[in-house]
This record gives structure tokens, C-alpha cells and sequence, in this order.
């Protein structure tokens, strides 16, 4: 699997618009193949800060990020951005999805 983590660090003009900015984006991301999930939160500490986690199926990632709405998103973004989003990007072998928290088991 591969996981993703972005740190988007929004202008604050743009701050409350952001997730209808991006939401042609979010769309089109979740209905690729190979998508496992796609979903943004919004930073507590400094709310004009949106993280973005993300994961696909091996091999999928090249064929999202070489999408027509991968570059128009691109573009939609950076001129609502403060500077360049920060990313971890890494492939976890034989991960399909998320695992239960064994320290916080709920019964």
C-alpha cells in the first residue's frame, strides 16, 4: 500500500473555502481505481493548515498523480497556498487497509 500525508498550509483568505476548492479533486482521487481513501482534516493547532491522508494500492499512485485532474488540481491549489505543502510519501509492505488500534480496543 502506499501512504500519503500532506500538510497543505492554506492562505487565511482561503482558509474556509478550502474544501470546496478542492472537492472536484477529492472526488475524482476517490473514484480511481486503486483508491483506498482520501480524506482531509484540518489542523487544530493552526487552522489554516488542511492534512490530507491518503493511501492506494501498489502501483496505483503513478496513474493518480499523471491524471488530468491530478495537474488541474495542481494548479487550482498553488495560488491559494502560503508555501509548499510538506509530504510523506511511503510504501507499506502487504498493508490493504486500516488495522484496529490494539491499545484502544473498544469492546
Amino acid at each position: 500500500m502506499i501512504f500519503i500525508v500532506v500538510k497543505f498550509p492554506v492562505k487565511p483568505e482561503y482558509a474556509e473555502e478550502w474544501p470546496q476548492h478542492v472537492a472536484d479533486f477529492t472526488d475524482a482521487t476517490r473514484a480511481e481505481p486503486g483508491n483506498l481513501w482520501y480524506e482531509w482534516s484540518r489542523s487544530l493547532a493552526d487552522p489554516t493548515t488542511y492534512v490530507l491522508v491518503e493511501a492506494f494500492q501498489d502501483g496505483a499512485g503513478e496513474a493518480h498523480v499523471n491524471s488530468d485532474h491530478f495537474r488541474t488540481a495542481m494548479e487550482t491549489m498553488r495560488p491559494l497556498l502560503r508555501h509548499t505543502p510538506e509530504i510523506v510519501s511511503t510504501t507499506i509492505e502487504g498493508a490493504t487497509g486500516w488495522s484496529a488500534m490494539g491499545e484502544l480496543k473498544v469492546d
